[in-house]
């Protein structure tokens, strides 16, 4: 029988870094040939490097720069599944009518690579705090919450096109608003809430009904006008006062919701564009340098390799 070895930790370790440095031994070697080659054949070298940054000045050019535009939508009442299946048509144009405001701009490539992405809210106080560009945030994340009402839409446009965007932003909510799945679920929503906005008022009037009594009225006529409430406290401590804040306080926000709420789908701000360019040239033209150094010094070895190859050819 053939005696196993064992492999522990320091001997898989060392293993690891023979293998690294190796690795790194052979970059630098490669590095060097390249260099020599680059030495050697440096007529092609240079020309290919130049038409390299040529094709980057003119793809990095000020008409075509592209930028990423923004913006927080507010889902009144649709679920962030169905917007997206609402708005997946629009991001391919291909079911798009003529009709549609939207089309002209999905066709002739005005905006292009829609994205979404999910809104955080991680002090729990239903306030947007972060958006989650990196796709890292944990659905069962109690912490850092993705925000069911709000959604992040993102697409590009390119810079001589950009004083189209107020017709594009009117244009995408029109498309989206005009939806059966999202205007259904906005109806619903909308009943929901103006019933609860009903309820938050009786409820006010009748804490301020029972506050007004208990205060200001002698122990045998303090009784409230409003019907429904059982709340019997002693007189001597100050009564609903922290109900009266948090009644108030819960009012407000669904009164400002239901005024936020004039559509389906409405923006919590316009559309917002990001300054720095997804093609700026700081990005692109070391990139372009790079590759057409590396092409050149493949075209070198395949010059200098020229007879080798042909004659492995011809075999």
């Amino acid at each position: 029988m053939e005696k196993q070895h064992e492999l522990n930790f320091l001997d898989l370790c060392a293993a690891c870094g023979r293998a690294i440095g190796r690795a790194c031994v052979a970059c630098w070697h490669l590095f060097g040939y390249m260099v020599r080659l680059s030495v050697r054949y440096w007529w092609l070298v240079v020309t290919i490097v130049a038409l390299a940054i040529a094709a980057a000045l003119y793809y990095t050019r000020f008409e075509n720069l592209n930028f990423k535009v923004n913006g927080i939508v507010l889902l009144n009442g649709p679920t962030i599944q169905q917007f997206e299946r609402s708005y997946t048509p629009m991001c391919t144009g291909v079911t798009l009518a003529p009709y549609e405001l939207i089309a002209p701009f999905v066709w002739h490539k005005t905006i292009r690579d829609f994205r979404t992405y999910r809104v955080i809210d991680a002090k729990g106080d239903g306030t947007a705090d972060w958006i989650d560009f990196d796709y890292k945030s944990n659905p069962l994340d109690t912490s850092n919450v993705q925000m069911q009402d709000r959604l992040c839409l993102q697409f590009r446009m390119k810079c001589r096109k950009l004083d189209s965007l107020p017709e594009v932003e009117t244009a995408i909510l029109s498309y989206l608003n005009a939806s059966p799945v999202l205007l259904q679920a906005y109806d619903t929503y909308m009943q929901n809430m103006r019933e609860e906005a009903a309820f938050n008022h009786r409820q006010a009037e009748k804490l301020d009904s029972l506050t007004s009594c208990y205060y200001f009225n002698p122990a045998s006529e303090a009784t409230p006008r409003s019907s429904g409430v059982s709340f019997y406290g002693d007189r001597e401590i100050k009564l609903f006062l922290q109900d009266i804040y948090k009644q108030h306080e819960h009012m407000r926000q669904v009164d400002h919701r239901l005024q936020l709420a004039t559509a389906p789908i409405t923006l919590e701000n316009h559309f917002s564009i990001d300054p720095t360019p997804t093609n700026s040239r700081k990005k692109f033209l070391p990139l372009f340098i790079l590759f057409g150094w590396l092409f050149a010094c493949g075209l070198a070895e395949i010059i200098d390799k020229r007879k080798a190859i042909c004659a492995w050819l011809k075999q």
